[in-house]
């Protein structure tokens, strides 16, 4: 009998001493996309993934996002929620971020194998007054968000962890 019990013990201790992430296998790509010489985020833009084709990256069969199955990727904007965690529209000072590490910024969710090297951000503004500017991605631009993944990240080369600062030019 204490034989078994010592077994069970021995399988039960380690599943119960690994801790997951609500984020795992999950990365985030972040932009802070404003004009020269000012820091707010520009709102209201058009920013999808393209691939090296220029053409949009499709989300086929959740390849490069847990999210939106089947769709072209689009950024989101960060926005602020109350106490109950609503979307508000118009924020006060007890909100808060719905992504408090990455506060006013543009965010998309992508997997932690997301083949970063070979795609790009194109940003478009619907009302004309931006020029559509592509940027180039890298492996490090990405977020990793888990504690044992984000120490990989740091062993396999330069790590960052800051948004990739994009200066828009008017036409």
């Amino acid at each position: 009998m204490r034989k078994i019990f010592f077994l069970l013990l021995l399988t039960v201790l380690p599943a119960a001493a690994q801790q997951h992430c609500g984020y795992d296998f999950t990365s985030f790509i972040v932009l802070h996309v404003h004009e020269e010489g000012k820091k707010e985020n520009i709102a209201n833009l058009r920013i999808t993934l393209i691939d090296s084709t220029g053409t949009d990256a499709v989300n086929r069969n959740n390849r490069y996002s847990w999210r939106n199955k089947d769709e072209v990727l689009l950024f989101s904007k960060n926005f602020q929620i109350d106490s109950a965690g609503n979307k508000l529209e118009k924020p006060d000072a007890t909100s808060r971020w719905n992504f408090p590490y990455a506060k006013d910024v543009w965010l998309l969710s992508v997997t932690n194998e997301f083949p970063a090297d070979e795609m790009m951000v194109r940003i478009t503004d619907p009302s004309g007054t931006y020029e559509t500017q592509d940027v180039q991605l890298y492996a490090f631009n990405m977020y990793i968000l888990c504690t044992s993944q984000a120490e990989q990240g740091v062993q396999f080369g330069r790590k960052m962890n800051k948004p990739i600062d994009v200066i828009l030019r008017r036409k």
